[in-house]
């Protein structure tokens, strides 16, 4: 395996003390499938009675009851209800074995309770913020056109949310197709045609660029010189500023959302830094987000180059 290079402008104590502080929040990231996993299967919900949880679940339930709909219909079963009861749960619990599966709804549960959050304490809207608003009448007809089109996606995001539910069709493709062989997997061998043509129809009915990721992605990309503006938090609301963190650090959208807990700080620091953004700037997104914390002195010892690579081998060790 190549090794990684050495950062030789940073000075090698800031270098040491960042690299085990992002171990260290490595291996809570690292135990939060499992976890959820055991949570999700527990019989008495009582005692896990968490929003994040409750969330994660309902959004699992969602996504099985709607391939059971589509199979009943294409049975011509009148009671697709009833049909979608009969299996729901047990088709939730086989989807929630996909780690991949599990952590986009706990990275999307957690966006959602993340913009919930920043309108109460700081009056953001979860659905318009300033920047969308400032996109939309922009001159440039693309630009106007890709943030409505955000705006409608963002819409039904908080609406689904408050459900929680999860549209098929807002999966990315890959979790789409890892979706779609769980249900399969669940029939076994023996697929019915029903089955089968449901499947072809939903299939064929997929389009991943029209969902909510992948409009924010298109948008943020096209930001240009509005791309700073993207990680001004209060400005550009949580869907950008995701978004953006994601593309600009080189992580995933989950886990730049997962970097937003406390116990994430320093990667959330190096991600910012990461994105270029400088001391001032840095400092001034994590006291939005955790206003009685500050970032540690270290990662503005490193270059941008320098804590995405630390970021690069955090993601090494299949955690990052």
């Amino acid at each position: 395996m190549t090794m990684p290079h050495p950062m030789p402008h940073a000075d090698q104590s800031a270098e040491a003390s960042l690299r085990d502080a992002l171990s260290r929040g490595d291996l809570v990231l690292g135990k939060i499938g499992p976890i959820l996993g055991h949570l999700l299967s527990t019989p008495d919900h009582s005692l896990f009675s968490d929003e994040i949880v409750a969330r994660v679940r309902g959004m699992l339930h969602d996504l099985a009851w709607q391939v059971l709909r589509a199979q009943a219909q294409a049975a011509g079963q009148s009671g697709r209800e009833a049909f979608a009861e009969r299996h729901g749960e047990a088709l939730a619990e086989h989807l929630q074995a996909s780690p991949a599966l599990l952590a986009h709804c706990h990275a999307l549960a957690l966006e959602w309770q993340f913009a919930s959050r920043m309108e109460a304490q700081y009056g953001l809207d979860p659905v318009l913020s300033p920047l969308i608003q400032q996109l939309i009448a922009a001159e440039d007809s693309a630009i106007s056109s890709a943030a409505m089109a955000a705006l409608a996606a963002q819409a039904r995001f908080a609406q689904t949310q408050q459900r929680m539910e999860l549209p098929l069709a807002e999966l990315p493709g890959d979790l789409f197709h890892q979706t779609l062989l769980g249900w399969r997997n669940y029939n076994g061998p023996n697929q019915s045609d029903a089955m089968i043509r449901a499947e072809a129809k939903l299939r064929d009915g997929f389009d991943e660029s029209g969902g909510r990721i992948a409009l924010f992605a298109r948008l943020v990309a096209g930001l240009g010189d509005d791309a700073t503006e993207a990680l001004v938090l209060d400005k550009a609301g949580a869907a950008i500023f995701f978004t953006s963190l994601a593309a600009r650090s080189g992580q995933s959208r989950e886990m730049a959302i997962l970097s937003s807990n406390k116990r994430q700080l320093v990667r959330l620091a190096l991600g910012l830094r990461a994105a270029g953004l400088d001391g001032v700037e840095l400092e001034d997104v994590i006291m939005r987000i955790h206003p009685d914390a500050a970032p540690p002195q270290s990662v503005l010892a490193v270059t941008p180059s320098e804590a995405q690579q630390l970021l690069t081998e955090g993601g090494m060790l299949g955690i990052g």
